[in-house]
């Protein structure tokens, strides 16, 4: 009886003394990041039979488990990885939000300064200080289109080392996680079906931490390890072994850093961009797609439409020696990009792209491909793709040919339509009196007119027509006698008045539309209106704008581009396209900054309940200290008792 006792007092002690240490290693880390609240599952021994029934002999400790529940830990994961995303999107998107939106230091003061230059030129178009004050508005133009461009190329560079940082952090979490698994392993052979609680808690804390870097999936496998996937599947860790990642530059565009994911065998895949979401690296690449490129790419379609429609106005004009405007911004080194794979058959050649309509450009890159029989245009902001059987092509304003590439199968292009124009816009103009401020022909209704006829001052549309084409003088100058009846008008060439050569007679007369293009072939690259009523014998000439120094008819339409509508199909001017693009990246700074409290706030919640399930809660701990204390020494007790019954019967003996 007596050892029957004082076995049973000695079960009751171990499982009293594992209680103890149990509760003990709970308060001990209270305090440690990833601990689960550990307790002791004890049963009964089984019981002896005898005579008078079953009796007790005593209690063990089963096993030691922690307080865990995967849904919740699961909810909790979701959420960080969604909030770490949100807050290393913001991070950068807001650099960009109030660079864009500085009073002092945005686009919208340059802008309006350059068109008050044009403006105030265009009043005093003989004045050469006017004249050199627009173009130093137009250098402050320029720079601050380049310095906006510089700041964005700036944050691109600290997003591909913050790549590169993460992807080096996510490589030594993958590591440690195959580490624990080894030696979660090892765990599981010394003691067969008991749980490494803290080995457990450690690798769930890695996966935790890891997740905030990439968003992450696990599964639990037999032997007790767990596989760790990125992206729709791809391993990161599987057992003991862990692949690795690399941030390399991307095949066709050394400035992008990309992610490759190396394999245990050496093998290298570059994961596409669209499989890297969630935590701070899914932040970063997010960031980089959705507001980077387009910010930088709307920038310089800005400054692309701006030059050109410019320039387009600036050579319709004569500047102050009596020439044609040339080109007065240079947009040679602005135009579209086209990068070459580095896997193409010839790397050095590339397909010739133009832009053909800059009010249909977009804020997106393409990518070009041949599969050997047809090309494919993927647009990389949507993922709209057409297909082609032959080049040229127009899409979306730039017209893609050949050029010196001869096609092979597998070829690839990344094209960027408008990435280098804020950063390469130049002025090409170095010479004040170069400005092109007057218009180069002239009309005039002969004195001895004695209809009501009127001739407008006319518009240029085309100096390249060969009307143009020697400078100084007008090919031919044209001379408009209205016949009789006057509702007809013959056009002479004036270039010798005194016997003016007839070019076309007998044309209708419609008062107020423009005469040229003529009903027959004959256009000067310019439109003449005439209105009223001539009569028989009427004249009207149009020539060469010989002393135009005070005209500043070509400066009023240099200045009334400000208002004009060719940006986004027709519907933007460049203010306006301008103040479209700070109120997108105004609204995605919002719109991340609230999605991130949301995520934030969903993360503390489900963290709240893990902690109410797995958390170590002090005055619990305290209680159940006192508890297997009191446990202990009722055990100790009882062993007392059975010693002192032993020392009865062996006294008995005696």
């Amino acid at each position: 009886m007596g050892s029957g006792i004082l076995n049973v007092g000695v079960t009751g002690l171990n499982a009293a003394q594992a209680g103890v240490l149990t509760t003990s290693h709970n308060i001990a880390n209270s305090s440690t990041k990833g601990f689960s609240r550990q307790q002791i599952v004890q049963t009964t021994n089984t019981p002896q039979f005898t005579g008078s029934g079953f009796l007790g002999q005593g209690t063990n400790v089963q096993t030691i488990q922690r307080v865990y529940n995967q849904f919740l830990t699961g909810q909790v994961l979701s959420a960080q990885t969604g909030a770490a995303e949100m807050d290393s999107y913001l991070a950068e998107v807001k650099q960009i939000d109030n660079l864009l939106a500085d009073p002092n230091a945005g686009l919208s003061p340059a802008l309006s300064a350059f068109f008050t230059g044009v403006q105030e030129m265009a009043a005093n178009p003989q004045s050469i200080p006017a004249r050199q004050a627009m173009m130093s508005a137009s250098q402050a133009l320029m720079g601050r289109f380049q310095s906006i461009d510089q700041r964005l190329r700036e944050i691109r560079e600290g997003v591909n080392t913050q790549i590169a940082s993460e992807v080096s952090l996510v490589n030594s979490y993958a590591q440690q996680i195959a580490d624990v698994n080894r030696r979660i392993i090892l765990a599981r052979a010394a003691g067969p079906a008991q749980p490494a609680n803290d080995l457990l808690d450690q690798r769930d804390q890695l996966i935790a931490d890891l997740n905030k870097e990439i968003r992450v999936s696990t599964l639990l496998q037999s032997d007790g390890t767990y596989s760790v996937f990125i992206g729709n599947g791809q391993p990161l860790v599987v057992s003991t072994l862990n692949y690795t990642m690399q941030a390399v530059a991307a095949a066709d565009d050394p400035e992008r850093i990309v992610v490759a994911l190396r394999s245990p065998t050496g093998s290298t895949v570059t994961m596409p961009e669209s499989m890297l979401s969630g935590g701070k690296l899914g932040g970063l690449i997010g960031f980089r797609a959705e507001s980077l490129d387009p910010v930088q790419n709307a920038l310089g379609r800005i400054a692309l439409t701006l030059a050109q429609n410019f320039n387009d106005q600036h050579r319709l004009g004569q500047d102050l020696t009596g020439a044609l405007g040339g080109n007065y911004f240079d947009i040679s080194l602005a135009g579209p990009s086209v990068r070459s794979n580095s896997g193409n058959a010839v790397p050095t050649q590339n397909p010739l792209v133009t832009i053909s309509d800059f009010g249909a450009l977009t804020t997106s890159d393409y990518r070009l491909g041949y599969d050997g029989t047809s090309y494919t245009l993927r647009r990389t902001s949507d993922n709209v793709t057409q297909s082609f059987a032959v080049l040229p092509q127009t899409v979306d304003g730039i017209t893609i040919a050949a050029g010196s590439w001869t096609p092979v199968a597998g070829d690839s292009f990344l094209i960027q339509p408008t990435r280098n124009g804020g950063g390469n816009l130049a002025l090409a103009i170095t010479d004040p009196r170069s400005i092109a401020a007057a218009a180069p022909i002239r009309s005039a209704a002969a004195l001895a007119n004695t209809g009501t006829g009127r001739i407008d001052a006319g518009t240029v549309v085309d100096t390249a027509n060969a009307a143009f084409a020697t400078p100084g003088s007008l090919a031919p100058p044209i001379l408009i006698q209205f016949d009789s009846p006057p509702s007809t008008y013959s056009i002479y060439d004036n270039t010798n008045p005194l016997a003016p050569a007839l070019l076309e007679g007998a044309i209708t007369y419609t008062a107020g539309t423009d005469l040229f293009p003529t009903p027959g072939t004959i256009d000067y690259g310019y439109r003449i209106k005439i209105t009223g009523v001539p009569v028989a014998g009427d004249q009207f000439t149009v020539g060469w704008n010989s002393s135009g120094v005070s005209d500043n008819r070509n400066a009023v339409l240099l200045g009334g581009l400000q208002t004009k509508t060719p940006m986004v199909g027709g519907t933007a001017s460049y203010q306006s396209a301008y103040s479209q693009l700070v109120s997108q990246i105004g609204n995605k700074t919002r719109e991340v900054e609230v999605t991130g409290k949301a995520q934030q706030t969903l993360a503390d919640q489900a963290q709240s309940s893990v902690d109410q399930v797995s958390g170590v809660n002090l005055d619990e701990e305290a209680a159940n200290l006192l508890r297997f204390q009191q446990a202990y020494q009722a055990s100790a007790k009882l062993i007392d008792i059975a010693g002192r019954l032993f020392d009865e019967i062996l006294a008995i003996g005696r």
